[in-house]
C-alpha cells in the first residue's frame, strides 16, 4: 500500500500561524520536500521538528528527487510537501509532484493554512465574490498589460509582486487598465504589515515617496465600475 503526499501550509510571516494538524504532520512523517531547507530550519527549530527536509525547487535539478520521492511514495513512505511561505504549488514550486501523485494513484492530502492571496483579499475591502489570481507577471510592460487587459472580466485582479519590480508592475496597471482603485499589501502577518489603498496614480505616489521599498507585495485591482 502506498504512503501519503501532504501538501502542508507554513506561515507567511508571523511564525505562530501554524495549525496543530500542520506541526503533527512535520513531525510524523519520514521526511519533508521543502522549496528552501535552509529557510525551512527556522521553523522546524521553533516547533522541534526534527523530520528530513529535502530541497524540491524550480532552481534546482527535481527529476532524480521527484523520481525517489515517488519511489518512496509507493513503497509505503509518507512525505510532506512546504513551500517557503504559505500553501504550496501556489505560485511556487511543487505542482509537479501533486500531478505525478495523482497519476500514479498515490494519495495526495491538504493540510491547508496560511495564503497570502487569501489573507490579502480578506482584509483589502475589495469584492470577494469573483476573482482572479495572476501570481508574478510576466517580465516586460506589454506582456503585463496584456495578460491584464486579458484577466478583466469584471472581477479583482490580484497578482504577487517583489520590491524591486512593484512601480512598474503598478504603472503597467494604469496603462492597461486606467485609475483604477488598488489596494497593495506589503508584509503580510509580519511587524511592519500594512495595506495601501487609493487609484493606482495615488498609491504610485505614495510608494514614490519612499527612500526604499522592501517585503512581499499583494497588489488588488478593484473591477470597473
Amino acid at each position: 500500500m502506498s504512503g501519503n503526499l501532504f501538501v502542508v501550509a507554513t506561515p507567511i510571516g508571523n511564525m505562530e500561524d501554524i495549525t496543530l494538524r500542520a506541526l503533527k504532520t512535520l513531525k510524523s512523517v519520514d521526511y519533508v520536500l521543502a522549496e528552501s531547507p535552509h529557510h525551512s530550519r527556522r521553523l522546524f527549530e521553533r516547533y522541534s521538528i526534527e523530520t528530513k527536509l529535502i530541497k524540491f525547487n524550480d532552481d534546482y535539478d527535481v527529476r532524480d528527487v521527484l523520481e525517489k520521492a515517488l519511489g518512496d511514495l509507493l513503497a509505503g513512505l509518507n512525505i510532506a510537501l512546504i513551500s517557503d511561505a504559505g500553501t504550496p504549488t501556489i505560485s511556487d514550486p511543487g505542482f509537479r509532484i501533486v500531478r505525478a501523485c495523482r497519476e500514479k494513484g498515490i494519495k495526495v492530502v491538504p493540510i491547508p493554512g496560511p495564503s497570502a492571496l487569501i489573507a490579502a483579499l480578506s482584509a483589502s475591502g475589495v469584492p470577494t465574490d469573483r476573482f482572479v489570481f495572476l501570481g508574478f507577471l510576466p517580465k516586460g510592460s506589454n506582456k503585463k498589460k496584456k495578460l491584464l487587459k486579458e484577466a478583466d472580466i469584471g472581477g479583482t485582479v490580484v497578482l504577487y509582486e517583489s520590491p524591486n519590480r512593484v512601480v512598474k508592475t503598478l504603472d503597467a496597471v494604469r496603462e492597461a487598465l486606467g485609475e483604477r482603485f488598488v489596494v497593495v499589501a506589503r508584509e503580510l502577518t509580519k511587524i511592519h504589515e500594512e495595506f495601501i489603498s487609493g487609484h493606482v496614480s495615488e498609491v504610485l505616489e505614495k510608494l514614490l515617496k519612499r527612500p526604499s521599498l522592501k517585503g512581499e507585495f499583494v497588489i488588488l485591482i478593484e473591477k470597473d465600475v
